[in-house]
């Protein structure tokens, strides 16, 4: 008869088997039975929290991954695990930060801090501080991470992202075009690539001329095309409407606004469209490349009474990135909707509750 001990892990092995074939209830079912043999099993409990974590079950992985790490402090998978989920899921960065900080002061009581583990938590340290919008302090943490751990895909692709999102579109394209030589067959890399040869054939930078904005082009395209050729769900390809088309859609969502909100969006009007956000906002007022819409002035509320509504003050939207995010003009139709309304509720200084409660949300 097999001890306590050789029980265990034959009751994890079978939970691997079954959590690999997609048996998704007799896995957890075969780390039940891990844990009777082994109450304190981290492994045990580990399992059971990556698992529900992909049920989208997120407070009760929470718990397992800290369970874990109570039945063994130097179990590093937990560690990154609760510290990935807290970025991910529950958007607590002050409480991923902090234990980020713990584990890479190397404590003799927690996980051995070799190049591996120290690359995985500067990572994850990079995209909490990348969700807090210090993008600066992102880009020194994965850069630490790549000394650490070496050149891999998913740090490549994070420090392109963020460059991207800094408007450094000429860095993040010399980033990602050497991630996509090394992992050719990455659709996240050769979406994110793409991104960045679509600013650079729009805006352009100094040293280029028409000709190569049109190479950019043509080479965003092709990465686009091969990203959905790999991925057509996560990665579907650009769609593309007419202005026409997207200005008559903007009119119908301006005539759908509640009458009591139309007189006041008039000094707003008519509500302009870009392709893309210039850089000098990216850069100088620190707005994604993939804002879908802005407001740009001073709210209703807080402008004096006696002051006439500024000139300058207006709503923007941004087809490129409306249409990226749309899988067909019904979903186009209904996102220029809400950008539309959540645009005017900036501009009147509504909050989100206002919102709601006046129908723009």
């Amino acid at each position: 008869m097999k001890n306590s001990k050789d029980r265990y892990w034959d009751c994890l092995d079978q939970a691997m088997e079954a959590s690999h074939g997609g048996r998704i209830e007799e896995a957890l079912a075969w780390l039940e039975e891990a844990l009777k043999a082994n109450p304190a099993g981290a492994e045990a409990h580990n399992g059971r929290g990556e698992i529900l974590w992909d049920e989208g079950r997120v407070e009760e992985s929470l718990f397992e991954f800290e369970r874990a790490i109570g039945a063994d402090p130097k179990f590093g998978t937990a560690h990154l695990n609760r510290i990935e989920l807290l970025v991910e899921e529950a958007g607590e960065f002050e409480t991923a930060l902090e234990a980020c900080d713990e584990l890479l002061a190397g404590l003799p009581a927690l996980p051995r801090l070799d190049r591996p583990f120290q690359a995985e938590l500067c990572y994850l340290k990079a995209k909490a501080l990348f969700y807090r919008d210090d993008l600066e302090g992102a880009v020194f943490l994965i850069r630490r991470a790549i000394k650490s751990g070496g050149e891999q895909g998913t740090y490549a692709a994070f420090e392109g992202h963020v460059l991207f999102e800094m408007g450094s579109y000429l860095e993040a394209r010399r980033v990602l075009d050497r991630a996509a030589m090394s992992e050719p067959d990455s659709p996240h890399i050769l979406y994110g690539l793409g991104l960045v040869l679509e600013r650079i054939a729009w805006a352009g930078d100094d040293r280029g001329s028409e000709e190569s904005r049109e190479e950019a082009r043509q080479a965003a395209e092709l990465a686009f095309e091969r990203a959905n050729s790999l991925d057509p769900i996560q990665f579907p390809r650009p769609l593309s409407v007419s202005v026409e088309f997207f200005d008559e859609v903007i009119s119908e969502a301006l005539d759908n606004l509640p009458r009591s909100i139309r007189e006041y969006v008039e000094p707003v009007l008519p509500i302009g469209v870009e392709e893309f956000p210039s850089l000098d906002l990216v850069v100088g007022e620190s707005l994604s490349p993939q804002t879908l819409g802005l407001f740009m002035g001073v709210p209703r509320t807080e402008a004096a009474p006696t002051e006439q509504v500024p000139a300058l003050d207006r709503i923007l939207l941004f087809k490129g990135n409306l249409e990226k995010i749309c899988r067909d003009r019904e979903e186009l139709i209904e996102q220029i909707q809400i950008t539309v309304r959540h645009e005017v509720g900036h501009y009147l200084g509504l909050d989100e509750n206002d919102l709601e409660r006046l129908g723009l949300a």
